[in-house]
Order: structure tokens, then C-alpha cells, then sequence
């Protein structure tokens, strides 16, 4: 029997760091885009689990652009937390445009943010299917004059198409502050 006041892993000497430098480098010249704008940021996560919000809350001064991140993994969530109505999420699917683009729009309203970004998608192993493939990931943007929504299909395993996800989330924030 192993001694319960021992971790059940050996301690390391320095914990891993998140996010990691890419990821800072975006999330730090949308910080200042939005802060230069004075708008405000609220996100929406299924597949990313929170590490979107993650990313932004990481650097320093996100609290003078992010208002709220909200994890809506199951179907449920989204119904009950982000108003995603029953009838999309059982026609359409938790995966599909229809349901990335209302977690995005909901969010931005619940939160009263100037903008929004969602990300909802299969990260496997399993989960897939013929039409809905393992690293199919939707990302939508909202914001007052306007939205988006953009298809990804990602290769790797589980981490890596989480990982991709942040990162489109992140490019796909910046070409909508681009295009306003």
C-alpha cells in the first residue's frame, strides 16, 4: 500500500508552462487591439475546455477586456448555460455552424461583451463520424456589425487538435478585428 500523504506522482522541479509562447505573443496583440478599441471580449468553449479563456486571462491586463469565459462541453450546457436552443442541438448537431454561431452570439449577450468567440468541435480519438470527423472544429466570431463562422478540419491526436482550435480561435478573433 503506498503512503497516502505522497503525491501520486513525483513533484517536479518546475511546473509546465501554459500557454505557450505563440500563443502569448496572439493573445498579447489582441490585448491591445481591443484595449486601443475599448472593447470588451467574453468566450465560448466546448472542445477548447476553457483554455481560450485561459490564454487571455494568462497575460497581464486582460481584466480591462475579458469579461467572462464560459465552458459548455455537454449538450446540456449549452442549452441551459448559453441558450443554445434543444432543436439546433438535435438537428444540427453540437458540432455545426448553426451551434458554433449561437454559443458565440449568446455569450456576447449573456456577458454584455462587445465581442465574442466560440469554438465547439471533435477532438477524439473517438467521437467521429463519416460526416463529422475527428478534428472538425468550428469557430465563430460575434460582434455588434457583425459574424462569422469558420470550418477547420485538424490532423494529431486529442492535445494537438485542442491546441489548433486556441490558435484558430485566436487568428480567427484577429481577421474580424482586421476586417472592422
Amino acid at each position: 500500500m503506498s503512503d497516502p500523504s505522497s503525491p501520486p506522482f513525483p513533484p517536479s522541479s518546475r511546473p509546465p508552462s501554459f500557454p505557450d509562447e505563440e500563443l502569448l505573443r496572439k493573445a498579447r496583440a489582441l490585448r491591445e487591439i481591443l484595449v486601443d478599441r475599448g472593447l470588451t471580449l467574453a468566450a465560448a468553449e466546448s472542445l477548447t475546455g476553457g483554455l481560450l479563456s485561459a490564454t487571455f486571462t494568462s497575460i497581464p491586463g486582460s481584466s480591462k477586456f475579458f469579461l467572462a469565459g464560459f465552458i459548455a462541453y455537454s449538450n446540456r450546457s449549452k442549452n441551459v448555460f448559453l441558450e443554445v436552443p434543444d432543436a439546433i442541438l438535435e438537428t444540427r448537431g453540437a458540432v455545426s455552424p448553426e451551434c458554433s454561431l449561437l454559443m458565440a452570439e449568446n455569450a456576447r449577450r449573456l456577458a454584455g461583451s462587445d465581442l465574442s468567440v466560440s469554438t465547439t468541435g471533435i477532438a477524439g480519438p473517438d467521437g467521429g463520424t463519416p460526416t463529422k470527423p475527428v478534428g472538425l472544429v468550428y469557430v465563430s466570431v460575434s460582434g455588434e456589425k457583425g459574424h462569422f463562422t469558420e470550418k477547420h478540419l485538424f490532423d494529431g491526436i486529442r492535445g494537438e487538435i485542442v491546441m489548433s482550435s486556441v490558435v484558430a480561435a485566436l487568428d480567427s478573433l484577429a481577421r474580424f478585428l482586421s476586417e472592422g
